[in-house]
């Protein structure tokens, strides 16, 4: 039942093709809410893929003080006060993504990228309506592998 209920939010949900290329081509700042410091973590991995591939990373995680050799912040709104960040690309439970989303529209962010597995459709369609490119349920580093090569 909650695998056909996550089916049926996404189709509701159409990721725009142009939204994702729009992303991968003119983000350089990614703020990854929820990247690991451990390498096996699939966060701190994409995360290592998009900062080799020439993107700057802003690790966000409250309870870390740097990764990736980049400071991190305990929150989005403190990252954003130290850094322009074009994208916020989420690693965290579905359950968060309401209130990332209500920060991510105050903060004024461009774009909300909402990696596998974190699957929302009214916060995604709320950000949306606020003039946000949102991608949901996709791995940044396979749509960039995809599209950039």
């Amino acid at each position: 039942m909650k695998q056909e209920n996550r089916e049926h939010e996404i189709r509701e949900f159409e990721n725009r093709e142009a939204d994702i290329r729009h992303i991968l081509e003119h983000a350089k700042t990614i703020a990854v809410l929820g990247l690991s410091a451990d390498p096996a973590r699939p966060s701190h991995g994409v995360a290592a893929y998009m900062q080799r591939a020439g993107y700057r990373i802003v690790p966000v995680n409250p309870t870390l003080t740097e990764v990736l050799g980049e400071p991190c912040y305990p929150t989005l709104t403190e990252a954003a006060r130290h850094e322009k960040i074009d994208l916020v690309d989420v690693f965290r439970h579905p359950d968060a993504v309401p209130e990332i989303v209500d920060e991510a529209i105050a903060l004024g962010m461009p774009a909300l990228w909402l990696q596998e597995g974190v699957v929302h459709q009214p916060a995604a369609e709320k950000a949306r309506r606020a003039g946000l490119r949102v991608v949901m349920d996709r791995c940044i580093l396979k749509e960039h592998r995809r599209l950039m090569f």
